[in-house]
């Protein structure tokens, strides 16, 4: 069915990320001696907020994170982005075409708003997303799995719950949009689509998703 809102996570989704930024926290817990291979941090912590990395470890090492743990990772991660990072193929043509039909869409990220900010000026994607269509956990608190986030985006953007659809590829995202009681499609170029559990349906490519979005 067609949908009143259009809701996109922003890292993997719409900017080319999860690889840098697992990579360097990979790298980061290691050194901190939380060791961590890449694989591990798509698996623990891929579309979750920072908040999240740091109970994790605590959980299980019962070590508290250094204090500027999260300014130190993003020095990191920003300064990767404006070497390496680049919008996912086919996400400005799918923002474009929202756009000119008339579709409202936002984003809803478990990243910072500068976290946010810094991959869409890197990746021109800025053009699309006005700072009142974004939305990110720093906004609510707690992020995903939590539906906070997705409900607040909602709220804002002046949508029910069940009148929005969620464009995803983690499984916290997707279970965040279930709990939030959206349909959510589940996007599978890193994250294949049997870890993806309780997704409305997959795409392999941004090409197929006005089609799922019934545009």
């Amino acid at each position: 069915m067609p949908y009143d809102l259009v809701i996109f996570d922003n890292d993997g989704v719409l900017v080319d990320s999860e690889p840098i930024s697992n990579t360097i926290l990979a790298g980061y817990l290691t050194e901190l001696g939380h060791p961590t291979s890449y694989e591990e941090s798509i698996r623990d912590y891929m579309g979750s907020a920072m908040h999240r990395i740091h109970e994790v470890i605590r959980e299980r090492t019962g070590e508290r994170l250094p204090a500027d743990f999260d300014e130190t990772f993003h020095g990191r991660v920003f300064a990767a982005f404006q070497r390496e990072l680049e919008a996912v193929a086919g996400a400005a043509d799918v923002l474009k075409g929202l756009a000119e039909a008339g579709v409202p869409y936002c984003v809803a990220s478990s990243g910072s708003h500068e976290r946010i900010r810094v991959g869409h000026r890197k990746t021109g994607l800025d053009t699309w997303f006005p700072e009142e269509i974004v939305f990110s956990a720093e906004d609510v608190g707690r992020g995903k799995p939590a539906p906070d986030l997705f409900l607040h985006a909602a709220a804002r953007m002046g949508v029910a719950p069940e009148r929005c659809v969620v464009v995803e590829d983690s499984r916290l995202g997707v279970r965040a949009a279930v709990a939030a009681g959206m349909d959510v499609y589940g996007f599978t170029a890193m994250t294949p689509a049997e870890k993806l559990a309780g997704a409305s349906g997959f795409f392999g490519s941004m090409e197929e998703l006005p089609a799922i979005l019934g545009r």
